[in-house]
């Protein structure tokens, strides 16, 4: 018995050591110092692959070392490294790569992309599939961040956070990566490894309001480290407001990420839909307040507007222990929102917005799903989005659907 452990033991040394001995920059497989050429080249079926679930590694080595072994790829158990470029394309898709010059031209780009199953798509406007321990919000709260250009930019170039030890971060840059890679196998994603991130540093929560807020904050935490990369955090969403209490008259400034909109009250009668437009609530919001509970007014001034403004509509309220939909139309534009018109802002302030994400809540609370309505830059087209369905639809579509959250963008001219 003693002996046939021994046996094992060394059996699983070796082959411990032979590994290592792969991983190595110079490992050799011939006597003679040349690789050979892999007879079973013609038996890899790209259709199988998957590279979107976490990647395991028999040994416990770093993932800078782990990534270096992905650009490798040997025949087992023969243990020979392959050089072929037939398996360049593998390479692209396991660890996609853009260079400055790509990710500048994204937004122009209008050329389909094939898949291996026959299918086309959009780089950029590709499925996300539905992992069944993460909200169905998840999906769209991230494909509507996809459309913010400069924080997409800064992802999609790894050399931006290679510094940083976040694997949220690294696992974001990823994933951003997938989605806007034109050589990949399939026309979907999974955002598997992202959402795993994820939980190993806050929850989700109940709602896309919470994620939305959560992640980019996160991000500017684990970014500070580099100075581009909290600053991208706080160049396309922190803006600013100056607030002043009657009590005091004396102003403060408070920070924003996301404003919140008020809903009127619902009407008595149920088949009666009302309507109200963005400008009445957002007079309401970033005007005058009146807060009970401290006595006094608050008036709110505008100090600095952030690059992508989002608006989130206060659709679920709780009452007794139940929560309620407000089902309120909201007449919003999808361009050329002016704010002026909403409340006195200083002359140099660039105050047109352009809508570029819309998410929406179909159904009753604690049963409905969320869908995304967002556009594309290159033909100015809108797309419908919700898990692996993508198609096009119409801006009428996107102006009449229930909004809750909404991004827009500022106007550079």
């Amino acid at each position: 018995m003693e002996t046939k452990r021994e046996e094992e033991e060394g059996a699983a040394a070796k082959r411990q050591q032979k590994l290592i001995q792969l991983s190595s920059p110079n490992a050799l497989v011939n006597n003679n110092g040349t690789t050979r050429d892999c007879p079973f080249l013609d038996t890899v079926d790209r259709k199988c692959l998957d590279f979107d679930f976490v990647k395991k590694m028999l040994l416990n080595w770093s993932e800078r070392r782990c990534l270096c072994m992905f650009e490798r790829f040997y025949c087992l158990p023969d243990g020979y490294e392959v050089i072929d470029p037939s398996l360049d394309d593998i390479r692209h898709v396991l660890n996609p790569r853009l260079t400055t010059e790509q990710v500048g031209q994204l937004d122009a780009n209008r050329q389909w992309s094939w898949a291996l199953d026959g299918s086309y798509y959009l780089p950029g406007m590709v499925g996300l599939s539905n992992i069944k321990e993460a909200p169905d919000f998840v999906n769209v709260t991230i494909q509507s961040l996809m459309r913010v250009t400069p924080l997409r930019n800064f992802f999609l170039l790894p050399e931006n956070y290679q510094d940083c030890k976040s694997q949220l971060v690294h696992r974001y840059g990823e994933l951003t990566r997938k989605i806007w890679h034109a050589r990949n196998f399939k026309g979907q994603v999974s955002p598997h490894e992202f959402l795993q991130a994820v939980k190993n540093r806050f929850q989700i929560g109940s709602c896309p309001v919470e994620f939305m807020s959560s992640l980019p904050e996160t991000f500017y935490g684990d970014l500070k480290s580099s100075k581009k990369g909290s600053s991208i955090i706080h160049e396309c969403f922190h803006g600013e407001l100056e607030v002043v209490k009657e009590s005091h008259n004396k102003p403060s400034k408070m920070p924003f990420l996301m404003l919140g909109l008020e809903l009127p009250p619902p009407p008595l009668f149920q088949d009666i839909i009302p309507q109200v437009p963005t400008f009445n609530m957002l007079k309401k919001a970033i005007v005058e307040v009146v807060r009970p509970r401290l006595a006094a007014r608050m008036r709110y001034r505008v100090a600095k507007l952030p690059q992508y403004l989002i608006l989130h509509m206060r659709r679920f309220t709780k009452k007794n222990f139940v929560v309620e939909k407000n089902a309120t139309l909201v007449n919003f534009p999808l361009k050329n929102l002016e704010l002026k018109d909403c409340t006195p802002l200083p002359e140099r302030l660039r105050s047109k917005y352009d809508l570029i994400a819309n998410i929406v809540h179909d159904g009753k609370p604690g049963e409905g799903s969320y869908r995304a309505f967002v556009q594309r830059k290159s033909d100015e087209l809108w797309y419908e989005m919700q898990d692996l369905h993508v198609s096009e639809t119409l801006p009428q579509t996107v102006a009449l659907s229930e909004a809750y959250i909404q991004i827009y963008e500022q106007q550079q001219q």
